[in-house]
């Protein structure tokens, strides 16, 4: 019998990403405390909370298969987050035009019940085109991304913003890598097929 999979995540991008997979699975909230510690990077926040989110619902549920997933908008190593309102979205907008950021997703499968523990690390590489406000003003009234790291949805109207994306995990820029997530799974003992 397959062990019950649960997505520890409140994002509705993840459990749309988890979906695909055709898997049946529960969502929980990891209820995670998601401040970065100092000096940690980019990197090391999404993989560190990858992982936290997993433990803290795989503790409430340890014979569960549990995704943890997390991650970072990583501006030459300054760490940028969710915006939550449209003037902090248009900040980081301006701050990023023109540059290239490293989107740093991460993920993580737990289960308690045999001991398996697995993260990995799926780093999508992102140019922003040098965009005008105007062009930002209108991106942020139509998508209004201020739950996306960075502001950044590239899998709606963000994608205009963009000159170029380099991944081999073609979801992880979205925030679940399935690639790795189903290696994952599999290695944990769930068959996807």
């Amino acid at each position: 019998m397959q062990r019950p999979v649960i997505l520890a995540s409140t994002s509705r991008y993840r459990r749309e990403l988890l979906g695909r997979l055709r898997l049946p699975f529960d969502v929980q909230p990891p209820e995670v405390d998601e401040t970065p510690l100092p000096g940690e990077s980019p990197r090391a926040l999404a993989e560190r909370l990858a992982l936290e989110k997993a433990m803290a619902v795989a503790r409430r549920f340890p014979e569960a298969v549990v995704i943890g997933s997390d991650q970072v908008a990583d501006l030459a190593g300054e760490p940028l987050g969710k915006p939550g309102d449209h003037a902090r979205a248009t900040a980081q907008l301006r701050r990023m035009r023109g540059q290239t950021l490293v989107f740093q997703t991460a993920v993580a499968v737990v289960c308690q019940a045999n001991s398996f523990s697995q993260r990995e690390l799926a780093p999508v590489r992102v140019v922003f085109r040098n965009y005008s406000d105007a062009a930002i003003e209108s991106y942020l009234l139509a998508e209004q991304p201020y739950d996306c790291a960075g502001s950044a949805k590239s899998e709606g109207l963000g994608i205009a913003l963009l000159d170029a994306i380099d991944s081999d995990d073609p979801t992880a820029l979205v925030g679940l890598p399935l690639i790795r997530t189903a290696n994952m799974l599999r290695a944990a003992g769930v068959d996807l097929l």
